[in-house]
C-alpha cells in the first residue's frame, strides 16, 4: 500500500465494525439529517478505539490481491497509532502535530504542519474524529445510501490535493450503531485499497506508551 494512502487511511476509522454483507442492495438515503446527528454524537461518546483490521490491496498490474493485517488504536485528542504486523511489519504514529513513521529498516519523524499534503490530510482527519466529516460538501462531492443493515456513502474528493491521492472514498456504516464496518479508497483505474475492521473494543484504556515515538 501507497505510505501516503495508508496514512491518509488510518484517519477515516474513527468509528470500526465487522464488514458489510456483500449481498446487500442499497437506495437513496431517505433521512440524511438524522443520521449525520447520530454520528455526531457516537463521535463525541467514543473517546478510545482498539481494533484488528484486515488489508485487500487490489493492483492491475498484480494477478493476485495483497492482503496484510494489523492493529489500529485511536485515542482523544488526535492519538493515533497504525501498526502492519503481516505480512510486513510497519508502524505510523501521529500525536502532537507530529508523524512518525517505522519499517524494519528506517524511521523518520515528521511535522504535519511543514507539509502542504499533511495538513490537507489532517483537515480530513480533525473532520472525521469529530463527526462532521460528512458536512463538509466543499472539499467532497457526497451521497448517501442504506439497506436494511448498513449506511453506505460515497466521498469524490473536489480538492484538488486529495484528487492527486484519491479518486473515491467510500464507507460502509453498520446500522445499528453508526460505527464503520468498511473502508474501501478507490485510487486509478482498478486499483484500490479496502479495510475491513474487526473486535472492536471501544472506551477501554490505552498505555501512553502506545503513542510514543520509539
Amino acid at each position: 500500500m501507497n505510505r501516503t494512502v495508508a496514512f491518509f487511511a488510518c484517519f477515516c476509522l474513527i468509528f470500526v465494525m465487522p464488514h458489510a454483507g456483500a449481498q446487500e442492495t442499497f437506495k437513496p438515503m431517505s433521512d440524511i439529517a438524522t443520521f449525520k446527528e447520530k454520528l455526531a454524537a457516537m463521535s463525541g461518546a467514543t473517546q478510545t478505539i482498539v481494533c484488528n483490521f484486515v488489508q485487500e490491496k487490489n493492483l492491475s498490474v498484480l494477478s493476485e490481491k495483497v492482503i496484510s493485517k494489523g492493529q489500529f488504536y485511536f485515542k482523544k485528542e488526535n492519538n493515533i497509532r497504525w501498526e502492519y504486523t503481516d505480512p510486513y511489519k510497519y508502524l505510523i504514529i501521529i500525536s502532537n502535530n507530529q508523524l512518525f513513521t517505522r519499517d524494519d529498516k528506517n524511521q523518520n519523524q515528521y511535522d504535519i504542519q511543514s507539509s502542504a499534503m499533511f495538513q490537507e490530510m489532517n483537515k480530513f482527519i480533525s473532520g472525521c474524529i469529530q463527526g462532521d466529516i460528512l458536512k463538509n460538501d466543499r472539499d467532497y462531492a457526497i451521497t448517501y445510501f442504506e439497506s436494511s443493515r448498513s449506511y453506505y456513502v460515497t466521498l469524490i474528493p473536489r480538492n484538488e490535493k486529495m484528487k492527486q491521492m484519491l479518486n473515491e472514498v467510500q464507507i460502509f456504516f453498520d446500522r445499528k450503531d453508526l460505527t464503520v464496518s468498511s473502508l474501501k479508497m478507490i485510487e486509478s483505474g482498478e486499483d484500490y485499497t479496502r479495510i475491513n475492521f474487526i473486535d472492536k473494543k471501544l472506551n477501554t484504556e490505552i498505555p501512553v506508551e502506545k503513542f510514543n515515538f520509539k
